[in-house]
């Protein structure tokens, strides 16, 4: 973990590990893997979908399930995962991201089987994975895709991580926000990397962010912009620059329909194709 690491995020990762250590006690890893072997399904295929809506000239939009943060409270009181995932689908959603960390975001595992249960949209586990049990347990909820974040990570965590996921069938998405957390993760094997336009130390959000640390990155990495999308001209914006891919929460949340919202900033246009292999 960066010693740079801002303290709301030491404050968590310090919870987490508490969270998982009680896990394994409660939980044990033999069993998580026993549900794997004998319960779940073969993974949607969360890259996949991106690629594919991307290549069909389409903007391609995870969708974020979320009801709190830590930065800006309670979202949305009236929250009913189900609905929302249905309502992200029928309105053009790629893939979906579901908050399942509990104490700061008031995630649940459950949100996730809801989501999951309401579409046929892959899933990303949204929560702070630091430990090899979490990416078992991610694969027995159900996941599709893990969240890896660069600024609460070594390079040698996220290369053991990466790897497990991937022998579980996961796709990964590495998070970053600045250069120096960038070229920490460069090398790693993975086909997507976020960057996350927000600010960790004062908050403040620019979409430069992704166009500045994208530019650094090799063509064949999918890069999803993250954090700060709220209006159609901030979409086309990162479209001019060549990104294609959003993740995209808060700004669908707050509003009554959230499926609408979506519609609404992602109304479906030609664009220039992205350079995607």
């Amino acid at each position: 973990m960066s010693q740079n690491i801002p303290s709301i995020l030491q404050k968590i990762i310090t919870e987490k590990q508490k969270e998982v250590s009680v896990s394994k006690q409660t939980l044990p890893l033999s069993i998580i893997e026993n549900m794997i072997a004998k319960e779940q399904q073969p993974t949607r295929g969360f890259y996949n979908a991106l690629i594919k809506k991307i290549k069909g000239d389409k903007n391609a939009v995870i969708a974020e399930i979320k009801k709190a943060s830590p930065s800006k409270g309670m979202i949305r009181e009236d929250f009913h995962p189900g609905a929302i995932a249905k309502s992200y689908e029928e309105n053009g959603a790629t893939c979906l991201s579901v908050l399942t960390e509990k104490q700061f975001f008031l995630g649940d595992e459950l949100y996730l089987d809801e989501a999951r249960s309401a579409t046929k949209l892959p899933i990303l586990r949204k929560d702070f994975i630091i430990d090899e049990y979490q990416i078992y347990e991610s694969r027995s909820m159900g996941a599709d895709c893990i969240l890896l974040i660069a600024s609460c990570l070594t390079r040698e965590q996220m290369l053991m991580l990466t790897g497990l996921s991937h022998d579980l069938g996961m796709d990964i998405l590495i998070e970053v926000h600045n250069l120096e957390e960038l070229n920490k993760v460069v090398d790693i094997p993975v086909r997507m990397i976020g960057i996350n336009n927000r600010n960790l130390h004062t908050f403040d959000v620019s979409l430069q962010t992704t166009i500045d640390l994208a530019a650094q990155l090799p063509k064949e990495i999918l890069v999803v912009t993250e954090s700060g999308i709220a209006t159609r001209d901030d979409v086309s914006m990162m479209n001019s620059a060549g990104i294609h891919s959003f993740l995209v929460g808060e700004t669908f949340m707050r509003h009554s329909n959230p499926g609408k919202k979506l519609a609404e900033i992602f109304k479906p246009k030609k664009i220039t194709h992205a350079s995607v292999e």
